[in-house]
């Protein structure tokens, strides 16, 4: 991939746009709303959203700008945990107070993407899919990058492996350039036997949602199609507030957008008149995934002699082509098949794998009544560090937590609960009231309410407490912050 100079003279980067929304419901009970699949390790090492990261992060710093991660609020801290842990630097991190689809976010991301001079390249690519042949990729991008240069909106087709009824396809017309093509139209997701003509005529492609367009060139497009989107992203852009790597718009501004897809918005109009529109699909074939259902991810995994993808503590007899996954416990499984059973601490998951599109209904049915299995793990993710419920009664609830090395909570106080500290590994920096001290293993404190306070970790390692909350009312809500080193308020 070549560097070139745009037309107003400004060098010309590829710069990655990552889009890390969506609530990846159909992963429950592993994907929640506060920890949704992107940042889980579904496939490997690495959660989702750093495979994407890395994906491009050694093809020469000259030539890829530091990504911008565009994210919902609430999800920021785990973010830039992702790049402190892979020793990254991310070009920003652009947080939505609420989510609008993929268009708005790429507009945003655009608009804020470098100087005005800039005409970068977006790689545009949600953070949740799985490339398993990154080389493979690197050329597709490389492929794209030449179109994209000359004006060019690009998507990526993958060639399609039988009759998916959930994805959106790509339709080729004449070639442009080695495996490019014109694209002749989108189509929405189809009914099977549609699906089924599809792939039978071998003119039609998976749509696999990653684009590249210059800078200029989408934001002129989205001028065209959607002005009212245009309109309100800039809006939310004119007084941005910026807090290290964190970009935060005006949130009553961005409330009046409307909400659309990269898809809708531009890409399907854009084909249908291509008299006056280049749109191009160069082929993908690199092992890609959208990991949008367990049976995607089942393909993914190691299979035993049965076609079983297991992992924990298992036990199987007489089973076949079943997804199984224990988290805190053992799980014994016999004579079954063509199952996904899913185990964590606090819920557990059994489906046929037929129906396991459905299993959005489970997570819609939490969310409708408020329970927690819908919005957080056990184990809760902090700037801090974490915290993980152990037991809980009428006026009490014990947690487990730690803090990271050098990291403290906010000085803060509760109205309604008192606090129990048991140092059960590390070393405590404790503030309360007027008095600073420090624990060690099996050392404790007590915090009454209404009482200043705060957990600090002076150490090394990292610091667990065992933390025995007592009151009339223990919820999360009750704090009250005074000092923060993350930015949050009360």
């Amino acid at each position: 991939m070549e560097q070139a100079r745009s037309s107003r003279g400004a060098l010309t980067m590829l710069l990655p746009v990552v889009l890390s929304g969506g609530s990846g419901t159909r992963l429950w009970p592993l994907s929640r709303t506060q920890q949704p699949k992107q940042f889980l390790n579904l496939v490997g090492d690495r959660t989702l959203l750093q495979s994407t990261l890395l994906r491009l992060s050694d093809m020469g710093t000259d030539r890829v700008a530091a990504p911008i991660v565009v994210c919902n609020e609430e999800h920021r801290f785990l973010v830039a945990e992702q790049f402190e842990e892979l020793g990254l630097t991310a070009g920003g991190i652009l947080l939505e107070p609420f989510g609008r689809n993929t268009a708005p976010a790429l507009t945003l991301a655009a608009l804020l993407g470098g100087e005005p001079k800039d005409d970068h390249v977006l790689l545009v690519m949600p953070a949740d899919h799985v490339i398993a042949d990154v080389p493979a990729f690197r050329n597709a991008v490389a492929e794209g990058y030449r179109l994209a240069e000359e004006g060019w909106l690009v998507t990526f087709g993958v060639s399609p492996t039988r009759p998916e009824t959930g994805f959106g396809y790509v339709q080729r017309g004449d070639t442009i350039h080695n495996e490019s093509c014109w694209v002749a139209r989108f189509a929405e997701k189809p009914t099977r036997p549609t699906a089924e003509l599809f792939i039978a005529s071998g003119e039609y492609l998976w749509n696999s949602g990653i684009f590249m367009m210059r800078r200029s060139v989408w934001l002129d497009q989205i001028g065209a199609f959607r002005p009212d989107i245009l309109d309100a992203c800039r809006k939310s852009v004119d007084a941005v507030a910026q807090d290290a790597s964190f970009i935060r718009i005006n949130e009553a501004a961005f409330r009046s957008c409307p909400s659309d897809s990269i898809d809708y918005a531009v890409m399907e109009g854009a084909a249908a008149d291509p008299t006056r529109h280049r749109v191009a699909v160069v082929p993908l074939d690199a092992g890609w995934s959208d990991v949008g259902a367990w049976p995607a991810l089942m393909d993914l995994l190691e299979k035993d002699a049965d076609g079983n993808a297991v992992s924990g503590d298992v036990l199987i007899h007489d089973t076949q082509n079943s997804l199984i996954q224990a988290h805190s416990r053992l799980v014994a499984v016999i004579g079954v098949q063509d199952l996904l059973i899913v185990e964590t601490p606090d819920a557990v998951l059994v489906a046929d794998k037929a129906a396991a599109q459905d299993v959005k209904v489970i997570a819609d049915a939490l969310k409708d009544v408020a329970r927690p299995e819908y919005m957080a793990h056990r184990r809760v993710h902090r700037p801090w560090g974490s915290f993980e419920g152990i037991d809980s009664g009428t006026g009490y609830q014990v947690k487990r937590l730690t803090v990271k090395p050098g990291a403290s909570i906010s000085l803060q106080m509760h109205r309604h609960r008192a606090e129990h500290w048991v140092v059960v590994q590390g070393r405590a920096r404790v503030t309360r009231g007027d008095e600073v001290f420090e624990l060690s293993e099996n050392q404790s404190t007590y915090i009454p309410p209404l009482t200043h306070h705060r957990l600090e970790n002076p150490g090394r390692t990292a610091l667990e407490i065992i933390e025995v909350q007592s009151g009339q009312y223990l919820g999360e809500d009750d704090i009250v912050r005074f000092e923060d080193n993350y930015g949050r308020h009360t």
